[in-house]
């Protein structure tokens, strides 16, 4: 299916493209920073999908779909929740609050091509560490670690600091792959060696403490996805 993206910000672009890319049945084409551009594109261009961002400059993303005619399919993606009931009345597809996760995406696409199979999961993504937006391998991260005003992702290599709070990586990490296990720490449970009542050891030597609001999920999940 093919697909555009108007987005005016360089690190939704990215994770928009790198969402797209992992999944087989998309196939993006281009990528404006405002809509205009955009509308120029399609006069001659046909796609069957638009992930469209609302706050853009020249016009928004609403006043630019209710100009469009025989507008495709719509996904409208935004950090601002207001404008749910305004996009639901011009019949989007569907409507993603940022920051969303591959997961929230897939379920997006899924109700344009609900006959087809999306679970191709993200290997990478970008990280926001001071001024830099830094790839990293998924697989790669250890466990990310709360503290204070920011949040630290151990990998097997090396640290990152990154401003976003603990409930971010909840959101954009694949969540059968990685889980909260105390107020302060998600884990990859396929870093996990071995557990107690109330530490987890992974295969760098770190140990984590288990939560105790956390531990019943955290046993649940284990037994449940058989990650050990």
């Amino acid at each position: 299916m093919v697909c555009i993206v108007i987005e005016d910000q360089p690190p939704a672009q990215r994770i928009l493209k790198k969402y797209i890319e992992n999944t087989d049945t998309l196939n993006l084409v281009a990528i404006f920073p405002d809509a205009l551009e955009a509308m120029i594109f399609l006069k001659s261009e046909p796609v069957d999908l638009i992930f469209l961002d609302i706050n853009l400059p020249k016009i928004s993303g609403i006043d630019f779909l209710k100009a469009l005619p025989n507008a495709p399919h719509i996904i409208l993606t935004t950090a601002f929740s207001e404008y749910a009931i305004e996009s639901y009345e011009l019949n989007v597809t569907d409507y993603l609050l940022k920051p969303f996760s591959y997961e929230r995406f897939l379920k997006a696409v899924h109700k344009v091509l609900p006959n087809k199979t999306l679970n191709k999961p993200p290997k990478e993504l970008f990280i926001k560490s001071g001024f830099e937006h830094i790839k990293i391998i998924i697989n790669s991260i250890s466990f990310i670690k709360s503290d204070a005003d920011y949040t630290e992702i151990i990998t097997e290599k090396k640290k990152y600091l990154s401003s976003e709070p603990l409930r971010h990586w909840l959101e954009v990490l694949p969540k059968n792959q990685f889980i909260r296990i105390h107020k302060s720490y998600i884990v990859n449970t396929r870093k996990i060696e071995k557990f107690t009542r109330n530490t987890v050891s992974l295969s760098n030597k770190h140990k984590l403490p288990i939560g105790r609001a956390f531990k019943e999920d955290f046993i649940a999940y284990t037994l449940k996805n058989n990650t050990l």
